[in-house]
């Protein structure tokens, strides 16, 4: 965990619905200012520990600390925390201005501080000038940002996001994903951030936590996550891995660590080589992915980018015989604890 301030401290945490236990026993510290990430399929518990943290739902057992103190039995206002959802959540009559000025009009800030700290907001998320229109004539990415404005403006010192751009189409999502990084930076607010999509994770987070089945599977930054997964679970749910087995060992490899020797080229003496057959072709514009089958068995699936390679050249070697080429470092074994 990075050095400094713990801005949240969960231990023990438990939550269970009844015979279902979506929270199985959780201890975990995020650091104040970090954009931590909790990944996961749908169902591995990363939405209910988020709604624990918020105080939305209670916990079975464990405790919940918000800057050193044990927030566990406070009620969600009670806490210095907010929470952006998915659906926007905005009030459809009021104006942008309104909806971020909100908090601040239940907390009784005057009027003239109100506007002051909303326009700020607005300024921080990109939205200025645009105060006086009505959620309905703003875009998906638009409402998004006021939705994350109204949360900024109270200051919290831990902003939750539960799949906060779900909704939005893949180019809008990616821009978003960026400016999210960018606001959490400048805003210095301690950001946990709850998704199923990986890029995301990989994308926006300090570090991330895996879930799987209530709890966390592996726990890192995510160059040490996708590198070094813990698991085979964590292996295939983060990316793509070949999953081999060779002299008694499992290990993965991933596509892009895979090079395929052109005909006629020397293996290197650096690493191992496997004989096989393109099977199948996936052209994706920036790179292509290779399916290819072993002649000893198993296949494996090689990701090359298309510096020179045309669609109908990629294409065309479906069927061809190749050879796999990889360094032995870039192998990791999956021990069988691990399974």
């Amino acid at each position: 965990m990075p050095r400094g301030r713990v801005a949240v401290r969960l231990t023990g945490l438990r939550k269970s619905y009844g015979q279902l236990e979506a929270v199985a026993g959780v201890d975990l510290e995020i650091a104040a200012g970090e954009f931590f990430t909790m990944l996961g399929p749908s169902g591995s518990g990363k939405t209910t520990l988020l709604r624990l943290i918020a105080g939305f739902e209670r916990p079975d057992a464990g405790s919940v600390e918000l800057a050193g103190a044990d927030v566990t039995r406070e009620p969600p206002y009670a806490r210095g925390v907010n929470t952006v959802f998915q659906d926007y959540a905005l009030f459809p009559h009021m104006s942008v201005a309104e909806n971020v000025e909100y908090g601040l009009r239940v907390k009784r800030v005057s009027r003239a501080q109100r506007s002051t700290r909303a326009e700020a907001a607005l300024e921080m998320v990109r939205l200025t000038g645009l105060g006086r229109r009505k959620p309905v004539q703003l875009s998906g990415g638009q409402r998004q940002r006021v939705a994350l404005a109204r949360a900024l403006v109270n200051e919290p010192e831990v902003l939750l996001l539960d799949e906060p751009l779900g909704a939005l189409d893949l180019k809008l999502r990616q821009e978003m994903q960026l400016e999210l990084k960018r606001i959490q930076r400048e805003a210095g607010i301690t950001f946990i951030y709850v998704t199923h999509d990986q890029e995301e994770a990989l994308t926006m987070s300090d570090r991330l936590a895996v879930f799987n089945r209530g709890r966390i599977e592996q726990l890192g930054t995510p160059a040490e996550v996708y590198e070094r997964p813990a698991s085979e679970f964590v292996a295939g749910f983060i990316g793509v891995s070949n999953l081999l087995e060779r002299d008694g060992r499992r290990f993965i490899i991933r596509p892009e660590k895979i090079r395929l020797l052109a005909d006629g080229e020397q293996p290197p003496d650096w690493g191992h080589v496997e004989p096989g057959r393109i099977e199948d072709v996936i052209y994706l514009g920036m790179v292509t992915r290779y399916v290819i089958g072993l002649a000893d068995g198993g296949s494996l699936t090689v990701v090359r980018q298309n510096l020179e390679t045309a669609a109908a050249e990629a294409i065309g070697t479906r069927g061809t015989s190749v050879r796999a080429a990889w360094r032995a470092e870039q192998e990791f074994e999956i021990q069988k604890e691990h399974i």
